[in-house]
C-alpha cells in the first residue's frame, strides 16, 4: 500500500521563520496567446515535505543528488506519538513497536494542522531514539514536524545523530 504523506504547497504555506515562502510566476500562457504554459517557481529546499541532505548541517557532507536513494524506498512503519513538544524518546513508543523497523515514520498532532499554521509546539528526535533505531537496522525517519531539533537549537543533536548514523530523514 502506498500512502502520500507531502503537504501541498502553495504560496501560503508555512515555512521555517524567515525562510523565503513559496511563489509561482507565470511567464506564459496558452489563455494570453502565447504557444505554452510556463511557470517559474521559487522556494526553499525546506519548503512543505522534504528531505534533509546531509550537505544542510555537516560541511563535507553529501549534496541532495548524492544522498542514498535507497534509504528513502521501501517498506515503513507508522506510528503515532502522543507527545506534543519535546524530545521523542524509545519511551514515547509502544513496548516492541520499534524493533525491526527499516523506515519510521512519525505522526503527531502537526499532521492535523492547516499546511499554513505553523505548529506552536512539536515533537523532535532524541539522540537515545535514533541510535535505538539504527541498532535495529532503520534507514529512515520521517517527522511530520518542521525539524528534528528544537526550534531554538543550534547544535542540532538529533541531525547529528542522524548523520552518525548513516540514516536520512524526512
Amino acid at each position: 500500500m502506498l500512502y502520500d504523506i507531502t503537504r501541498t504547497i502553495r504560496p501560503s504555506t508555512a515555512v521555517w521563520p524567515g525562510d523565503s515562502p513559496f511563489q509561482v510566476v507565470s511567464q506564459a500562457a496558452i489563455a494570453r496567446g502565447d504557444s505554452v504554459n510556463l511557470l517559474t517557481m521559487t522556494l526553499s529546499p525546506h519548503t512543505g515535505s522534504h528531505a534533509d541532505a546531509w550537505y544542510h548541517y555537516v560541511a563535507n557532507g553529501l549534496h541532495p543528488a548524492e544522498m542514498p536513494l535507497e534509504a528513502y524506498l521501501g517498506p515503513a512503519r507508522v506510528l503515532t506519538v502522543s507527545r506534543r513538544d519535546g524530545a521523542l524518546t524509545p519511551a514515547d513508543f509502544p513496548p516492541g513497536a520499534l524493533e525491526g523497523v527499516p523506515r519510521l515514520l512519525v505522526h503527531s498532532h502537526v499532521s492535523d494542522l492547516p499546511d499554513d499554521q505553523w505548529p506552536a509546539e512539536f515533537a523532535y528526535v532524541s539522540p537515545e531514539l535514533i541510535a535505538a533505531l539504527a541498532q535495529g537496522g532503520c534507514k529512515l525517519i520521517g517527522l511530520d514536524s518542521p525539524s528534528f531539533d528544537a526550534l531554538e537549537s543550534r547544535d542540532l543533536p538529533g541531525h547529528h545523530a542522524l548523520f552518525a548514523h548513516g540514516m536520512v530523514n524526512l
